[in-house]
């Protein structure tokens, strides 16, 4: 095998709390991640070295141009683990190609990387006795980064610690969703210290985040108005301080319609709940017109995770 490739999927917070800061610098978190249908597709090849090269998808307006072709770039940084774990050199071309917003709360980087984790361990490996198992590259993803491990595994899942340790959640049907993008990321650092900033000018202790009975519930029993109605993240005030635009994004989604809104994980990307495909469709078209957003993409979920395609 010369080459493989992995499609990996973006995700959505549906709930993400944010604890104190623990003493490795980390915060506890409570994390439901979604996983969604937009999709990065890695491919991994033998070369005479590692090297990377990103570009946008066809029909994306991506812009990939902040994205590392180095060894900064987090899939190259996966392949190496994945190399290490199984005493080869790391000579590999990764080439990603990208659909899921850069920078911009939907985990682009960690999806690349856990695409890029699947697609090595299949190029190295023993297809019929491999070394690796999916639990091995849900391992090294921690190691990787918080969002990593999901992005392998996909589907529905809370996330507890820094958001690594997972646990599937049940989830009926499939529910719908608008996402809406923005010129220029956010940093996730950035963000998480603009949260603490508030909450010390605030005078608030954080406290320890507990998983939502209501989004459970609400994802269990496919009630996607139950569903919007607890979509919850802590990191939002932060995210609308640095960028209070957002809020007029979030503003016009509620206002055609949208079930339930809340900006991804770190933003700048906000997400809206519709109730069904049909409703999607209509707030989609209505949210293009409004021109608040760069991009309008629709997507669903739950879908799996990293695949070889």
């Amino acid at each position: 095998m010369t080459a493989v490739s992995v499609r990996v999927p973006a995700k959505v917070n549906l709930q993400l709390g944010v604890g104190p800061i623990r003493d490795d610098g980390y915060h506890d978190l409570v994390n439901v991640f979604h996983a969604v249908s937009l999709f990065d597709e890695v491919t991994a090849g033998d070369a005479p070295s590692l090297e990377v090269s990103v570009q946008a998808a066809p029909y994306s307006r991506v812009d990939v141009g902040g994205v590392p072709v180095d060894g900064g770039n987090l899939a190259a940084k996966a392949a190496g683990l994945v190399a290490a774990r199984l005493g080869v050199e790391p000579r590999v071309a990764i080439r990603i190609r990208k659909a899921i917003p850069v920078a911009g709360g939907m985990a682009g980087g960690s999806a690349d990387a856990a695409a890029a984790l699947v697609a090595c361990a299949r190029l190295w490996d023993d297809r019929d006795n491999p070394a690796l198992t999916r639990d091995d590259l849900v391992e090294l993803g921690a190691e990787l980064g918080s969002d990593v491990p999901f992005a392998v595994l996909g589907g529905t899942a809370v996330g507890v610690g820094r958001g690594e340790r997972l646990t599937p959640a049940l989830t009926r049907g499939t529910f719908h969703w608008v996402f809406a993008t923005a010129d220029g990321g956010l940093s996730t650092p950035a963000v998480y210290a603009e949260c603490d900033r508030i909450r010390a000018a605030q005078g608030e202790a954080a406290a320890q985040p507990v998983v939502s009975e209501a989004l459970m519930t609400a994802l269990a029993t496919g009630d996607a108005k139950g569903l919007g109605a607890a979509l919850a993240n802590d990191l939002q005030a932060a995210a609308l301080s640095l960028r209070p635009s957002l809020g007029r994004v979030l503003d016009a989604g509620l206002d055609l319609g949208a079930a339930g809104a809340l900006v991804s994980g770190s933003g700048p990307t906000c997400a809206f709940l519709a109730e069904t495909e049909e409703d999607a469709g209509e707030l989609a078209e209505a949210l293009d017109g409004t021109g608040v957003a760069r991009q309008i993409l629709r997507a669903q979920g739950p879908v799996p995770g990293a695949a070889v395609v």
